[in-house]
């Protein structure tokens, strides 16, 4: 779990990795709870496991890779 814990609040910095994919997104430092129900209805992203396998965002990940 190294690095994993300083990207998450505090209540989840102990939590397994599998724990923490299905958290709420506002379980990742930064995100407020109004930035996790933006997420969940522009794109019904309600876990961080959804935030990671979003379609959308990993294509935006693939085209910014292609554009370095």
């Amino acid at each position: 779990m190294a690095g994993i814990e300083d990207k998450v609040d505090k209540d989840y910095a102990s939590k397994s990795a599998a724990e923490i994919a299905d958290a709420p997104v506002d379980a990742l430092k930064g995100v407020s709870e109004g930035d996790a129900q933006h997420l969940k209805d522009a794109f019904n992203i309600k876990t961080v496991r959804d935030l990671g396998t979003n379609k959308y965002f990993l294509w935006a990940q693939a085209i910014s890779k292609v554009a370095e």
